[in-house]
């Protein structure tokens, strides 16, 4: 274990001496190339992916062999799905995807703070689209894990005309994804975050149970207070999501040294700020929906926090960056570890243990 983590250490330099764009597309096309030669997956810096019966939990009717996810926003077009259960993790949420293609925002659109361990980016939905995200999922059925798909709007569409962007996305990936998720909270797409308002939830979800039964989740912003985001939460569960995600990247500028001036900030310096928004919507909604963490979380120590705070699953993306491939299997390493030590049989046991 120590050694492959010692490996990505040494390999770590030369990726940020990258352009994270350029050193992200790397890393994926060798992802993709291993998806199709196995031998290359040999190569990577990770650990034995870990399978125990005692990480596993059944979720909208589907199996999740671990609580470990991929969060949305490395994996945009679906191409990944088989290298995510190689690494260890327990499902994988796929775009954000919109219904036209949109190139993003102009580069540079990612920064780098390393001495806080964290992301800046602006990328701005940049994505192949919803039709060849739809063609790609269906060439990979039957999955090896489950995979939620993060619908969002284009940036050309107007906010008026927002909800038809999420009708297509609701009915193109409907019968495609285990779950589905609606992103009205990330700051990259001008006016997206006004979307998280109670008139747009109620439509929003009024369409979503009219179209499917897929079950659709929340993500949501973690820069709004406390009360905004439980008074939300609620506010979408009443409506018929089955469950929230807290939370997205943040525009807090002021935890990190250095910023830029757009684009959300992920990783270490947000843990906090997304553990206080989930743990208020957790005392308020555990017991009543499905609730996922992301936000931070690069140990399996946070990890296990957040699930006895009430997180049935957890996400991570920047983490990866930070710690390597390695890392879905050292959370699920260290979850086995920390439910012998306190005493729970399995990790239903644990979810919202400081709730009750």
């Amino acid at each position: 274990m120590d050694a492959n983590r010692m490996d990505y250490e040494n390999l770590k330099p030369l990726f940020f001496r990258m352009d994270p764009e350029t050193a992200h597309h790397l890393v994926v096309g060798y992802l993709k190339a291993a998806q199709h030669f196995s031998p290359l997956y040999r190569l990577l810096p990770r650990e034995e992916p870990v399978a125990d019966e005692r990480l596993a939990q059944e979720l909208f009717g589907v199996r999740f062999p671990n609580p470990v996810g991929l969060a949305a926003g490395f994996d945009k077009n679906g191409e990944l799905i088989g290298a995510m259960a190689e690494l260890g993790f327990g499902y994988t949420e796929v775009g954000t995807v919109t219904p036209r293609p949109q190139p993003g925002n102009p580069r540079p659109r990612i920064w780098r703070h390393i001495r806080e361990e964290a992301l800046q980016n602006a990328m701005g939905f940049n994505n192949e689209g919803a039709e060849a995200l739809k063609n790609r999922l269906e060439k990979a059925r039957p999955y090896p894990i489950p995979v939620g798909v993060n619908i969002g709007k284009n940036k050309t569409t107007p906010e008026e005309k927002a909800l038809e962007d999420y009708r297509i996305g609701l009915e193109t990936f409907r019968d495609l994804a285990d779950y589905l998720v609606i992103n009205i909270s990330s700051p990259n797409t001008p006016g997206l975050r006004d979307l998280q308002n109670d008139a747009f939830i109620d439509d929003l979800f009024a369409l979503g149970k009219e179209l499917t039964e897929t079950p659709i989740l929340l993500k949501i912003a973690p820069d709004m207070s406390e009360a905004q985001a439980v008074a939300l939460s609620v506010r979408a569960i009443e409506a018929g999501a089955a469950g929230i995600i807290a939370t997205n990247t943040s525009v807090d500028y002021s935890l990190v040294r250095s910023p830029v001036d757009r684009g959300g900030l992920s990783g270490r310096p947000i843990r906090e700020k997304s553990f206080r928004i989930f743990e208020a919507i957790a005392k308020e909604l555990y017991g009543r929906t499905t609730l996922i963490s992301v936000g931070g979380i690069d140990s399996g120590f946070e990890a296990f926090r957040r699930i006895k705070a009430g997180a049935s699953l957890v996400q991570v993306l920047t983490g990866l960056i930070y710690r390597g491939p390695g890392l879905p299997a050292l959370i699920n390493r260290t979850l086995l570890h920390l439910l012998e030590k306190e005493g729970f049989r399995d990790i239903t046991e644990a979810i919202g243990a400081d709730r009750r």
